[in-house]
């Protein structure tokens, strides 16, 4: 079956969110425009690593550029969206590998995300190339400057929201504790 890729230029919105409860939390990333949604799952490390690169990557064109181009330093407060994700929540596929790019000739930041592809081991696949037209599903989505960094910012907040961590081991905390193995196993 030939590959689908679910492009936004500019989406409306272009979110990271959750659905559950702490500790059982699915994430996804959101782009929709013009009434089209498209859900891709991914897991909250990928949202973490994401959003930070996103930060880095803006960081870096607005120094090599030395402040010319369109990129505030911080996620403007007019911007910011704490909207859950729009319905119907629909998984067009889980996210495999993630790439970044910025277009210095539009000022676009590029972020792609790659379905999982698993060989017939049920193993991960090697990445395939753009060009492949019988490659995994991605989404490809062009954000401004401004709207980059807040989708950056709302990420890393979803992710700081999740369980606190134990103060002797550092692996999140369950609401009924979690065995540490700082404490041998002990429950705390």
């Amino acid at each position: 079956m030939p590959r689908q890729v679910f492009f936004y230029d500019q989406p409306e919105r272009f979110v990271a969110g959750t659905v559950g409860q702490p500790g059982s939390r699915a994430f996804y990333l959101q782009a929709s425009a013009r009434g089209r949604i498209t859900s891709v799952l991914l897991e909250k490390a990928q949202v973490a690593a994401l959003a930070e690169r996103v930060d880095e990557v803006l960081d870096e064109a607005l120094r090599r550029s030395s402040g010319s181009v369109a990129i505030p330093a911080v996620a403007p407060a007019e911007l910011l969206d704490s909207a859950p994700l729009d319905l119907p929540l629909e998984q067009e596929f889980r996210v495999g590998t993630m790439a970044l790019a910025w277009d210095g000739v539009d000022e676009r930041l590029v972020v792609e995300a790659q379905a999982v592809v698993e060989d017939a081991e049920g193993e991960e696949a090697a990445v395939f190339d753009d060009e492949d037209e019988n490659g995994p599903d991605m989404l490809r989505v062009r954000l401004t400057g401004p709207m980059a960094r807040v989708f950056a910012k709302r990420a890393l907040d979803l992710v700081a929201a999740g369980r606190r961590p134990c103060p002797f081991c550092n692996l999140p905390l369950d609401p009924e504790g979690h065995l540490c193995p700082r404490a041998n196993g002990y429950r705390r």
